[in-house]
């Protein structure tokens, strides 16, 4: 059981007692980027065949990953470079608030928190449609509607955030190795399969990609969006051991073992129809599931694999779904514990030391998005044959990944300020992280903007919206002295906390 927690240190709420390990804070980190979930749907954006540009890396889809890896491993070393020093709950909202003041550091929070908790809600509606449609197509059973698996799926997720935190990130943990173990053993049997027609120099080749490096370059922007939410293992620093230690590590951690198994999953759903990007496209909606397909159908597997394999996905989209939801409410609390969102979303759990408050009001959301995608079937709708709740989805996830991305690119002119101001040290290796951590986030937000189809393009939009609104309010609403500024744990000394 926890310790006794609520108001305490000159009136701060607390979580419960630091407790996590590294292992705990790695799985938030893979499990909100949901490895699974993106091989499946999200890396024919990155070859092409999928994107709204029509543009993608081709047959050298592993480069465009390897070069959005690199990428992402520098604005993790940001993120560390923050997490030495900074050890509060509210993650990248107080990195931000700590660099480059209050009215930004709010206007990013409300940006970045609105962000996750878009993507938790669409999932779950996500999630409800694919149980309910995969069931009956494969059985012709689906056993109850869409809405009602959601509404199971959320309300489940509710109890997993209220009864401690160890659980969300063990049943995080399980789920993503059930998962990537599952999908991983897979790849590497399909390279197996494959013998001499593997061409690994080929899938590092931007002579692959139908547009050469441009085509390259429009994977990498793509690419960039398979890792978001690499960062959230920050936003358990209060509830970590040893937080100015376990979570940098975490979070690198977390981005070389996606990395690896996004690069074998990047090889395969190329090689594995011979770098015949007809073949890729005419599977694109499940690149996964076709080449778990038997033989017969030119796959690898059987209908059985096929059907594990969706039984698997389904397992990574609950740890998005948990992880999202964890990061969620864990920003909600920090905010309204520096006063800048209502009190009551400061509330805590007395005996798991859980943000209540926040838990309950992600909740009601995720329970609008559910009732919004069974009776107002007009918002967000996409062209036939897409459903609802993918076209819901599809926005919410634009919204959220618009939004994570726009912060990364504010976190990374923070680091900068921060080493020009003498609140850490100004090495090469932090510019160099700072630029490139720039640079990526700024050709994700190019992604997230250039020929999106409508209503989706109009997500970056309302993401700007919510940005300028959240700056006004910082002005209104002044809130308090930040916790991770007044209270000593939750912060280290300045440069010294790097060395």
């Amino acid at each position: 059981m926890a310790e006794p927690v609520g108001e305490q240190e000159l009136g701060y709420e607390r979580l419960g007692a630091p407790k996590l390990s590294l292992l705990d804070c790695v799985a938030q980190s893979v499990g909100f980027i949901g490895p699974v979930f993106s091989s499946a749907f999200v890396i024919p954006l990155i070859v092409g065949v999928i994107s709204a540009t029509g543009k993608g890396a081709g047959g050298a889809a592993p480069l465009a990953v390897l070069i959005a890896a690199i990428g992402i491993f520098a604005l993790g070393w940001i993120v560390a470079t923050f997490a030495r020093r900074v050890h509060a709950a509210g993650s990248l909202y107080d990195y931000v608030t700590t660099s480059l003041g209050g009215n930004l550091g709010v206007a990013s929070g409300w940006l970045y928190y609105t962000g996750t908790i878009a993507l938790t809600a669409g999932l779950i509606v996500l999630m409800g449609g694919y149980l309910h449609d995969t069931l009956d197509a494969e059985f012709h059973h689906p056993i109850m509607a869409g809405w009602l698996w959601s509404l199971v799926i959320a309300l489940g997720i509710f109890l997993i955030l209220y009864l401690g935190v160890q659980i969300s990130t063990r049943v995080q943990l399980t789920l993503a190795l059930v998962s990537v173990a599952v999908v991983l053993a897979f790849f590497l049997y399909v390279i197996a399969k494959l013998g001499s027609a593997n061409d690994v120099a080929k899938a590092f080749n931007p002579n692959s990609s139908p547009d050469g490096w441009a085509g390259v370059l429009f994977g990498v922007l793509y690419g960039v969006l398979i890792f978001v939410g690499f960062e959230t293992a920050a936003n358990l620093a209060e509830e970590t051991a040893e937080p100015k230690r376990q979570i940098p590590r975490a979070v690198l951690l977390s981005v070389v073992i996606v990395s690896v198994f996004y690069l074998i999953a990047a090889y395969v759903e190329v090689a594995g129809f011979h770098f015949d990007l007809n073949a890729v496209l005419s599977a694109a909606a499940a690149p996964l599931f076709a080449l778990a397909s038997p033989s017969e159908a030119g796959g690898f597997g059987s209908t059985t694999l096929v059907r594990i394999m969706e039984l698997v996905v389904l397992l990574d989209m609950i740890a998005v779904a948990v992880g999202a939801s964890v990061a969620s409410t864990r920003g909600l609390f920090a905010m309204a514990r520096d006063r800048r969102l209502p009190k009551a979303l400061a509330s805590v759990s007395p005996r798991y030391g859980t943000p209540l408050g926040a838990i309950v009001f992600l909740t009601v959301i995720d329970l609008l998005f559910i009732a919004a995608n069974q009776w107002w079937t007009s918002l967000f709708a996409l062209p036939p044959p897409n459903p609802h709740y993918f076209a819901i989805f599809s926005w919410a996830s634009t919204y959220g990944a618009f939004a994570l991305v726009v912060v990364y690119a504010l976190m990374s002119i923070g680091a900068v300020v921060d080493g020009f101001a003498g609140r850490d040290r100004l090495t090469v290796g932090l510019i160099v992280a700072a630029i490139v951590g720039f640079a990526i986030s700024a050709g994700a937000i190019f992604g997230a903007i250039y020929k999106v189809p409508s209503p989706t393009k109009l997500a970056p939009y309302y993401a700007i919206v919510v940005f300028v609104v959240g700056l006004v309010i910082s002005f209104i609403v002044k809130g308090r002295e930040p916790a991770s500024q007044a209270l000593g744990d939750l912060r280290s000394e300045g440069a010294a906390a790097t060395s």
